[in-house]
């Protein structure tokens, strides 16, 4: 009988506590992620970002028949936000998706996440605008906001067309701040879709001291304690969690906000 080593039996109860909850498909998708990223790995910041750039261009579906893309940028003070946009040839779109990638703020970027958008391009027919937001940590919170912002402000003064704000992760809770800072201006999102956000919490000794966030706290691909380092690692320490650009769940006034989709994890 072959022998499970210490290291490895935190991952082999983790499998058999999930067998029966994820799917033959997930698990498959699961090994393949931790095939690159495997459980427990620790690497600085720029290591991390060349494994998951790797592991994003091997993952990549390519881009659907008829799409075209092209790269520019948003000036923004004294830096500018490199954007995509995408666009069904020939077709004239009757809205904008405004993008906002995931990775934890840390993570990602025009790139990583191209198939993504080119495939939500050619579902929709709209056009789809990629942000390449400012990471963590060499840029702490609001620095991503601020770029998420800019890019949205750009696209409402330029672009002419009804605008839907997308996220997932920590794309999710940029698209969620931004609707709510937003939702006065003159040409605000009509829309927004997020895709398992970032929102708010935990807090030590509220609810998320319980429920799913101790059932699953070691889930598969993203732990409670992945989730508290990549909020932290965006912050500095003066940092308020009563911040609604920074948790949005932590605004006061959800009135007013636009229409919305959400995905969420389980």
């Amino acid at each position: 009988m072959a022998m499970v080593s210490d290291a490895e039996k935190p991952e082999k109860a983790k499998r058999e506590k999930y067998a029966t909850l994820l799917d033959p498909a997930l698990w498959t998708y699961i090994d393949r992620v931790n095939a690159w990223y495997p459980p427990g790995m620790d690497l600085p910041v720029d290591k991390q970002r060349s494994v998951y750039d790797a592991m994003c261009r091997a993952f990549h579906a390519g881009i659907p028949a008829g799409v075209e893309a092209s790269d520019g940028t948003v000036a923004a003070g004294s830096h500018a936000i490199p954007i995509r946009r995408y666009q069904l040839a020939g077709k004239a779109p009757q809205a904008m998706v405004v993008y906002y990638h995931g990775g934890g703020f840390v993570l990602g970027g025009l790139d990583s996440h191209d198939d993504i958008c080119a495939e939500i391009c050619a579902d929709t027919g709209f056009a789809v605008l990629s942000a390449d937001y400012r990471l963590a940590p060499e840029h702490l919170h609001p620095a991503a906001f601020d770029d998420a912002l800019a890019v949205f402000e750009w696209a409402a003064a330029t672009a002419g067309l009804p605008i839907v704000l997308c996220g997932e992760s920590a794309g999710g809770n940029l698209a969620a701040g931004v609707a709510h800072a937003t939702r006065h201006h003159p040409r605000p999102a009509i829309g927004q879709v997020l895709i398992y956000p970032d929102l708010g919490g935990p807090e030590p000794g509220g609810k998320e001291s319980a429920g799913s966030y101790v059932e699953h706290a070691e889930a598969p691909l993203l732990t409670l304690s992945d989730i508290e380092f990549y909020r932290q690692v965006r912050s500095g320490k003066k940092q308020s969690p009563a911040d609604p650009t920074f948790l949005p769940l932590r605004d006061n006034d959800f009135s007013g906000l636009p229409t919305t989709a959400g995905r969420i994890a389980r």
